[in-house]
């Protein structure tokens, strides 16, 4: 029989500015969700439009207006899938 899997959902929830695109963009990270060379890129972008502590951020924000601003303007939602057991987690 197929293990089953467990799905957890997670909902962020706070003030204006609180960072909340940005820990929850780092906890995917960390969590294998995107890869190190995304990040690089997302930081590389970030440095450039002079927003270069965005980088975690831009893991959710996707919208250009997003970006530019430095502000999340649409809920964002991430699948991520684990294909094993992970520590840093």
């Amino acid at each position: 029989m197929a293990k089953e899997k467990v799905h957890i959902n997670i909902v962020v929830i706070g003030h204006v500015d609180s960072g909340k695109s940005t820990t929850t963009g780092h906890m995917i990270y960390k969590c294998g969700g995107i890869d190190k060379r995304t990040i690089e890129k997302f930081e590389k972008e970030a440095q450039e439009m002079g927003k270069g502590s965005f980088k975690y951020a831009w893991v959710l924000d996707k919208l250009k207006a997003e970006r530019e601003r430095g502000i999340t303007i649409d809920i964002a939602e991430e699948v991520v899938l684990f294909s094993g057991e992970t520590t840093v987690c």
